[in-house]
C-alpha cells in the first residue's frame, strides 16, 4: 500500500509535537521575560524622559526670580540664566539641587510650545502641589504667543512635563562669590555660580597649595559652603561632581583663591564642566 507524502509528514509532525510545544513555550516565555526586564531597566534608568507635574509662578511682581532665594545666590539669582529661574520643592534636595537646570513645558497644545523653557533652580518652595514656582518670565516663555502667555498667567497653575538638562553658560567659568559675612582669616563662606553640566556638586574641599592640607567644607544651605578656621595661604578648591548613576568626579580648578581673599569678592576658577 502506498501512503501519500502529506500523510507521512503529518505523522512526523504529530510525533514531534510533544517535544516541540514545551520548547516553543519556553522560548516564548524567555523572550517575554527578557523584554519585560529590558523595559523595566529603561524605565529605571531613563534620564532623558519627561516627568509629569505642575507649575505656578512667583506672586507679586517678580518678572525674574527673587533675590532672597534659599540657594543663597542673592540678587545674582534673580537674573541668572536671563531670569529664567525657579523655586522647586522636592527637587531642592536639601540644597543639592541648587544650580540644576530643567526643561519645563506646559501640556496644553492650545497655548504651549513643545520646547518650553529651560530654568535654573535658585530657590525652595511649593504652591498648589507643584514641583516648580517659575519666574513670571519663565512661565510666560512656555507659551506660543504673548496672548497665550496671558492666558497661562490667568490660569495661575498649569500641568507641565519636565526633565533634567545640562546647564550651559557660554564664555563663563565656574565662579565663587565670597559671602559678605566672611571674616578673614577666621571664617569663610562662599556660593558657587555658573554650575555647568547636569551633575550635582556634592562635596567641596579647600586645600593649601603648598602642603596640600585640605579641609572639608560644610554645605550651610543651598549652594553656600562654609568653614571656620579656613586653611591659610593661596587656596585650591576641589569640587566633587556626582551623576545620577553614582559616578563621581573630582574637579580641581585652574585658578587658586588668593591668600588675601576678601568678603564680597568673586573669583573665577578658570574651569568649565559641561558634561
Amino acid at each position: 500500500m502506498h501512503y501519500p507524502l502529506i500523510s507521512f509528514a503529518f505523522i512526523v509532525f504529530a510525533l514531534c509535537m510533544p517535544i516541540m510545544v514545551p520548547a516553543l513555550q519556553f522560548l516564548l516565555f524567555l523572550s517575554g521575560t527578557l523584554l519585560f526586564m529590558h523595559t523595566l531597566a529603561e524605565a529605571a534608568t531613563c534620564s532623558d524622559c519627561f516627568i509629569h507635574s505642575r507649575a505656578a509662578y512667583y506672586p507679586n511682581s517678580y518678572e525674574n526670580g527673587t533675590d532672597t532665594g534659599r540657594c543663597g545666590y542673592g540678587s545674582f539669582g534673580a537674573t541668572l540664566n536671563g531670569g529664567d529661574v525657579s523655586a522647586v520643592s522636592d527637587l531642592y534636595r536639601d540644597g543639592v539641587g541648587c544650580g540644576a537646570c530643567y526643561q519645563v513645558r506646559c501640556t496644553d497644545s492650545h497655548y504651549c510650545t513643545d520646547k518650553g523653557v529651560t530654568i535654573v533652580v535658585t530657590d525652595h518652595g511649593s504652591s498648589h502641589n507643584t514641583d516648580f514656582i517659575l519666574s513670571k518670565r519663565a512661565f510666560g516663555r512656555m507659551a506660543q504667543t504673548t496672548d497665550a502667555a496671558a492666558s497661562l498667567m490667568a490660569l495661575g497653575v498649569v500641568d507641565v512635563e519636565y526633565k533634567r538638562v545640562s546647564c550651559n553658560y557660554p564664555n563663563k567659568n565656574i565662579t565663587i562669590k565670597i559671602d559678605e559675612s566672611s571674616d578673614h582669616p577666621s571664617y569663610m563662606g562662599f556660593v558657587i555660580w555658573y554650575q555647568q553640566g547636569r551633575r550635582d556638586i556634592t562635596a567641596v574641599h579647600l586645600c593649601e597649595t603648598q602642603n596640600f592640607a585640605c579641609k572639608v567644607l560644610d554645605r550651610s544651605y543651598g549652594a553656600v559652603w562654609t568653614t571656620t578656621s579656613p586653611p591659610s595661604g593661596p587656596l585650591s578648591l576641589r569640587m566633587l561632581f556626582s551623576e545620577e548613576d553614582g559616578d563621581e568626579t573630582w574637579v580641581v580648578p585652574v585658578n587658586n583663591i588668593p591668600s588675601d581673599w576678601k568678603a564680597g569678592q568673586t573669583y573665577d576658577t578658570g574651569v568649565q564642566v559641561n558634561s
